[in-house]
């Protein structure tokens, strides 16, 4: 009896600095997400007069929201295995600082060539950023509790939409002609401001390590480190970070990803062009619409992340919302006539395909741990990443042969459909811890 309470008591405790752990750490790196993908993709708004204004075509937009993963990709590994040297303080601060420099620039593009640069540019700047997130929270929570902390942080892409979007929309509205300045103009320079903010305040806000935590106490601090030391001897020898690129399972999850962000970035990138070919004119309008998909993410995510950890099973949540993801896109054809069922079915698809992404980083960390997680982490989102680009570039392309989305719809559908057949490949002793 006096054993059970005391193993009680030890697992109260521990639950109690996790949650500590977690108050200090995810609002703050969510906001941080949640900005990040509003200069990534804020460009489907400013597409809406961007486009018109300066003769560009659907292929030139969408190779220019493409080639942002160019950049991405090379760059990517040696983001996070500098950050895995510098830590997370300095080189997440410096990757929004960057960043945040990049997308105010935007406001100076005139023809396709500095569209193309620029997104270059700020893919090469914001490398890093997300691998790096995953990692420097796998320093601090063990496997079995990362899934809802994933789910949680990844929120800022739905979350994104539903501020960045209706914000985007009133500022291309509200503030064209200002100063002589197009909507678009002033949306990209606002809406770089918080980024530069919150890389300077990550210098005083983040620590490296645990160890480095001050508002830890010393009895806090061992849990987290024995937590992790089991973790690791669990996990068995670590393996060299020049190893994972000889990995089969590695270039698996590889493939996972890729196929995954084929759809997300055709709902992130699209979105408002999506809701415009329904009928739908003002850009506050499209705006307040396609936030409706991302509240559905939102509670999709939150039960998927929480339900994987409950049950510590991970291959059958992650590719159930792939699945979704494939209906939501092989139904929109059929509905485009309608804004009401064209949201009905973007919803699904972006509640499946954002709830993907948390979950899908328990892949990588399930079975490497120290700097071959973080290089595995690294090269399955730059090799995943790729798919921005040929997503971005394949459905403006496909756009324009056609004069109709259905081809690029049933494009995304079928990579949907192939990530949940590679994710039901791989052995559930693997990956459900």
């Amino acid at each position: 009896m006096e054993s059970t309470l005391q193993t009680g008591a030890v697992r109260s405790f521990e639950d109690a600095v996790y949650r500590k752990v977690s108050w200090r750490l995810v609002p703050f790196l969510m906001v941080c997400f949640l900005i990040a993908y509003l200069d990534r993709v804020n460009v489907g708004f400013a597409k809406l007069q961007m486009s018109q204004e300066l003769g560009f075509s659907e292929t030139i937009y969408g190779l220019g929201a493409g080639i942002f993963f160019i950049g991405y990709f090379l760059f990517e590994v040696p983001s996070n295995l500098a950050l895995h040297r510098f830590g997370a303080k300095l080189w997440i601060g410096r990757i929004m600082i960057t960043w945040g420099i990049i997308s105010a620039c935007f406001v100076f593009v005139k023809t396709p060539t500095m569209f193309y640069t620029l997104r270059f540019l700020l893919g090469l700047a914001e490398a890093g950023f997300t691998p790096g997130i995953v990692y420097y929270l796998t320093c601090w929570y063990p496997a079995h509790r990362r899934a809802k902390i994933m789910a949680i942080y990844c929120m800022g892409s739905p979350l994104s939409g539903i501020i960045g979007n209706p914000l985007s929309g009133f500022l291309m509205g509200g503030m064209a002609g200002v100063a002589g300045w197009s909507g678009w103009q002033w949306m990209f320079l606002i809406e770089a401001v918080p980024a530069i903010l919150l890389g300077l305040f990550c210098f005083f806000y983040l620590d490296s390590s645990i160890d480095k935590a001050k508002w830890l106490s010393s009895d806090e601090k061992r849990v987290l480190q024995t937590a992790k030391r089991e973790e690791a001897k669990a996990a068995g020898p670590e393996v060299r970070a020049g190893k994972v690129f000889t990995d089969p399972r590695v270039w698996l999850i590889s493939l996972i990803c890729f196929c995954y962000v084929t759809g997300q970035y055709g709902i992130t990138l699209w979105m408002p062009t999506f809701i415009k070919s329904t009928g739908v004119t003002s850009p506050l309008h499209i705006g307040l619409l396609s936030a409706i998909p991302y509240i559905a993410a939102i509670f999709t995510m939150y039960a998927f992340g929480r339900s994987a950890d409950k049950h510590r099973e991970r291959r059958w949540h992650l590719i159930i919302p792939c699945m979704m993801g494939a209906v939501g896109f092989l139904a929109l054809p059929w509905v485009i006539h309608s804004t009401s069922l064209s949201l009905v079915f973007l919803s699904i698809a972006a509640a499946g395909i954002l709830t993907c992404t948390p979950l899908f980083w328990s892949l990588p960390t399930a079975f490497l741990s120290g700097a071959a997680a973080a290089t595995a982490i690294a090269m399955s989102n730059s090799i995943g990443n790729l798919a921005g680009f040929t997503s971005g570039y394949m459905i403006g392309y496909l756009r324009d042969l056609t004069q109709s989305g259905n081809s690029a719809y049933f494009m995304i559908a079928g990579m949907l459909m192939l990530g949940a057949f590679a994710i039901w490949t791989i052995p559930a002793k693997l990956v459900n811890k």
